[in-house]
């Protein structure tokens, strides 16, 4: 079998916005949707040879659980393409344009949209499982007597909502508490994380006003005004330093090192990526902007490792792909927490890291930060979960040319003990 080589094309995402905010009243799949009409008006695409949709998704809504086809009907793609949602928590993007990337490798498609949307915003909140099952039996009564006999076995504590939790099901510790264990463990002091998370603000901001994130974003004008929205709205220029230092710990009190300031927020948006076959791309006189060239997701122990994705996906793809940290001009990493970011930063310059755990003679090696995330990062831009993956995809795509690099590194955590990384060569 002759695999198919696969380039990134296009990269388009809407403004990643604060939960509650400008984008409260909108679903996931109309994010989506916003998301891929933005690649299609970008590309100049003819919609009908779009093969398939691939979208990531965290947060399920009952009434659209393959947001994928919701999100690419709403977006102008045609019904003959299809559709599927994947889930990986905060990597599932990343799954999305994997599963991409083989689908075209393999032959059975062409082109492909994927990506990956979330609306924090829309967090279903249900009954409680004794009200469900309450109604559920409620569907098979017949008479006033049946009723009464139903009604006599609720309980008002039945009425009770159950919101979703967001601590990690097999530890019940939320993310923010696991990243306090590891900054402590790794020794991440919550100075280094203040002074990363201004860092990644204040490139945010620049980037933002240089004009650079603006190429990844579209906006559709949002009710009731319907002005379009242009810009991330989370991102804070003028974060300093001293003002960081006096916020108190967010997760882990007293004595955390993790604040709101220095982690990650919730997040509406979404991002989508144009994929296609090397030769379909020559086809159509469309000059890509990256290969992929490699990709490998990983898994780690839930206990004491569920954000050190990057440092055991960023050496098994370089390893996979024949290179080292110092072929890679372009380093994109999501940022979930500073103390996440520099744990994993440390423990790829640690030899005791790459003896214990990796199995390696010698660490990896310590990452320039001159290469690092140049445009800001999930701290400053935001997190929408299913979509995240997405726009360091197109970052980092966009960044390889802006600088005139030749090998881009994307690298993820996400729940569950996961990590992510993928290689990109510019086209």
């Amino acid at each position: 079998m002759i695999l198919k080589r696969v380039v990134v094309v296009e990269g388009s995402r809407t403004p990643f916005l604060k939960a509650g905010t400008d984008f409260k009243d909108l679903l996931a799949f109309e994010l989506g949707a916003m998301a891929i009409r933005g690649l299609l008006n970008k590309t100049q695409l003819d919609a009908s040879m779009v093969d398939r949709v691939v979208m990531g998704n965290t947060i399920a809504n009952v009434s659209t659980s393959n947001v994928a086809r919701e999100a690419a009907l709403n977006g102008g793609v045609p019904n003959t393409a299809v559709c599927n949602t994947v889930t990986l928590a905060c990597i599932s993007a990343n799954q999305a344009i994997s599963q991409a990337v083989d689908q075209i490798m393999l032959g059975h498609a062409d082109v492909i949209i994927a990506g990956g949307t979330d609306s924090v915003s829309d967090i279903p909140i249900t009954l409680s499982k004794e009200m469900r099952q309450t109604l559920f039996q409620a569907r098979k009564v017949k008479g006033i007597g049946d009723y009464l006999k139903l009604a006599k076995e609720v309980r008002p504590g039945d009425f009770s909502p159950e919101v979703p939790d967001i601590s990690e099901f097999t530890t019940g510790r939320t993310m923010g508490q696991d990243c306090d264990r590891l900054a402590d463990r790794i020794g991440v002091s919550r100075k280094e994380q203040d002074e990363f998370a201004v860092r990644s603000h204040q490139l945010a901001h620049m980037a933002t006003e240089s004009g650079a994130l603006g190429k990844e974003i579209c906006s559709d004008g949002i009710p009731p005004n319907f002005l379009p929205i242009k810009k991330d709205n989370g991102i804070r220029g003028d974060s300093k330093l001293e003002k960081l230092s006096k916020l108190k710990p967010a997760f882990t009190r007293p004595h955390g090192t993790l604040t709101a300031a220095n982690s990650s927020f919730l997040t509406d948006g979404a991002a989508v990526v144009l994929l296609m076959s090397e030769e379909k791309a020559r086809e159509l006189g469309i000059k890509p902007k990256a290969y992929v060239k490699q990709y490998v997701f990983t898994g780690q122990d839930l206990e004491e490792e569920l954000l050190l994705g990057p440092a055991y996906a960023t050496p098994a793809v370089l390893d996979k792909a024949g290179m080292t940290l110092a072929d890679i001009d372009v380093f994109e990493y999501h940022e979930a927490f500073a103390g996440q970011i520099l744990a994993n930063l440390k423990c790829l310059n640690s030899d005791t890291f790459a003896q214990e755990k990796l199995r390696r003679s010698s660490k990896v090696g310590e990452i320039d930060m001159a290469k690092f995330n140049l445009w800001g990062g999930s701290l400053a831009i935001g997190h929408p979960f299913g979509a995240t993956g997405a726009r360091l995809v197109a970052t980092a795509a966009n960044r390889l040319h802006e600088e005139d690099g030749q090998h881009a590194l994307i690298a993820a955590c996400a729940g569950g003990a996961h990590g992510h990384a993928m290689i990109l060569e510019r086209a």
